[in-house]
C-alpha cells in the first residue's frame, strides 16, 4: 500500500481496539506484576470509546481523525497510558495536517512526532522499561525501510518486528520510570505492559496497511 486514507487509518484503529480487547487479560497480567494491574482494562475502555466516536462518523481529514483518537484517549483512559497514547495521536494529527491521506513520508513524520510527544510527556529513554523501548525502534525501522524503498505496508511490517524485539528486550530490564520503578530489581524478569501494547499498535498498523 502506497498511502493510508482516513478509511484505512480508521481500520487500523478498529483493529487495535479489537486486539486490545483480545489481549486485555494478558496486558493486565503483565501490569499486575510490575504496575497497577489496570493497563489492559484502561486501554480496552479507551479504545472502545474511540471506536464509538468513529462509529458516529469518521472525520474527513487525517488530522481530525487522529486528534479525535487522541482526545478521546486522554479523556477516557486512566493511569499513565491515557496521556501517553493520547499525546501520541494528538502529535501525529498535528503533524499530518488537514490532508486526505498519509503516504510513507507523511506517516513517518507523524509517527516521529508522536514518539517525540511521548518523550516530552514521559521523559523516557531507551532502557527505562517503558513503551519507548518498543516505540523508538519501531519508528526507526519504519524510517529505515522507507529509505530502502519499501512501501507503507512493508515499512509497517518492519516497524512491527522492531517493536516486538524492543518489547522482548524489556523483560530483563530494571524499570527506571513509572510505578514499576518502585520495585527496583524485582521489576526485572517481566515484560513492560506499555511496550506490549505498543507492539500491538504497530502489528495492527502492519495488518491494516497490508490490505
Amino acid at each position: 500500500m502506497a498511502a493510508l486514507d482516513t478509511t484505512a487509518l480508521a481500520d487500523w484503529i478498529r483493529r487495535f481496539r479489537d486486539v486490545i480487547a483480545e489481549k486485555r487479560d494478558w496486558l493486565t497480567e503483565l501490569d499486575s506484576a510490575i504496575g497497577d494491574a489496570d493497563h489492559g482494562a484502561n486501554m480496552s475502555r479507551g479504545m472502545d470509546a474511540v471506536v464509538a466516536k468513529l462509529d458516529g462518523g469518521v472525520p474527513g481529514t487525517v488530522d481530525e481523525l487522529l486528534k479525535t483518537v487522541g482526545m478521546t484517549l486522554v479523556s477516557s483512559v486512566g493511569g499513565a497510558s491515557g496521556p501517553l497514547y493520547g499525546t501520541l495521536f494528538l502529535r501525529m494529527g498535528m503533524t499530518a495536517g488537514p490532508v486526505a491521506e498519509l503516504d510513507g513520508a507523511g506517516l513517518a513524520a507523524a509517527l516521529r512526532a508522536g514518539l517525540e510527544g511521548i518523550v516530552a510527556r514521559g521523559k523516557a529513554e531507551a532502557g527505562d522499561k517503558t513503551m519507548f523501548d518498543a516505540m523508538a525502534p519501531a519508528v526507526d525501522a519504519f524510517d529505515a525501510a522507507l529509505a530502502g524503498g519499501s512501501d507503507v505496508g512493508a515499512a509497517s511490517a518492519a516497524a512491527a518486528e522492531a517493536a516486538a524485539a524492543g518489547r522482548d528486550a524489556t523483560e530483563p530490564l530494571v524499570a527506571r520510570k513509572g510505578r514499576a520503578s518502585y520495585l527496583g530489581e524485582r521489576s526485572a524478569g517481566h515484560l513492560d505492559p506499555g511496550a506490549a501494547s505498543t507492539t500491538l499498535l504497530f502489528e495492527t498498523l502492519a495488518a491494516a496497511s497490508a490490505d
